[in-house]
């Protein structure tokens, strides 16, 4: 059993991945590859000057994978559903317990609609700051929440943000991903 299944490899869901096993949650991703990502080159991301979209996703299931996350390469969610206090995460290969799900699949909003999510008036999942949905500890990242206006670096926030409430909720006070360099050492 994960703690935090993520569904979707983009931007949003390695994001969340990175912060969320960084910080001592086991963490499993889902990742069909299926990202925009693979058809951008990125000039507006932070910190980048200018990267291939497929380049970058290398370098960032590298370092998701440096930490310990257990990435499931090419397996297809099919269902998410309430368990209980958690959730089952349904693939063709097998099912998985988590107590929380980030779902990243860009604009496919199905899991979300089936998992009972509620939407806005633009057909979007309705999502709080943190990204939360009405669907308490299931999480909605990236072109899911947002009417055309998709952004890697966005989506990484937003899978960032996810992740920080997830650590906080977990940790029973406000949680703080700030490392120092004494930190790299």
């Amino acid at each position: 059993m994960a703690q935090v299944a993520i569904v979707g490899g983009g931007p949003a869901g390695l994001s969340t991945a990175l912060f969320t096993e960084k910080n001592g949650l086991d963490t499993v991703v889902f990742d069909t590859d299926e990202t925009w990502l693979h058809k951008a080159h990125l000039f507006n991301y932070l910190g980048i000057d200018s990267i291939d979209g497929t380049e970058f996703l290398e370098q960032a299931r590298e370092q998701v994978d440096g930490f310990g996350v257990d990435r499931h390469q090419d397996e297809e969610v099919t269902d998410v559903e309430r368990d209980g206090d958690g959730f089952r995460v349904v693939t063709d290969d097998d099912e998985y317990e988590a107590d929380y799900v980030v779902l990243a699949t860009g604009a496919d909003r199905d899991l979300a609609e089936h998992l009972g999510c509620d939407f806005t008036d633009d057909d979007v999942v309705d999502a709080n700051l943190s990204m939360e949905t009405s669907v308490e500890d299931a999480y909605a990242t990236g072109a899911m929440v947002r009417n055309q206006e998709w952004e890697a670096v966005i989506s990484a926030g937003d899978g960032g943000a996810a992740a920080l409430d997830i650590l906080s909720k977990e940790k029973g006070e406000h949680f703080h991903d700030f490392d120092t360099p004494e930190d790299a050492d």
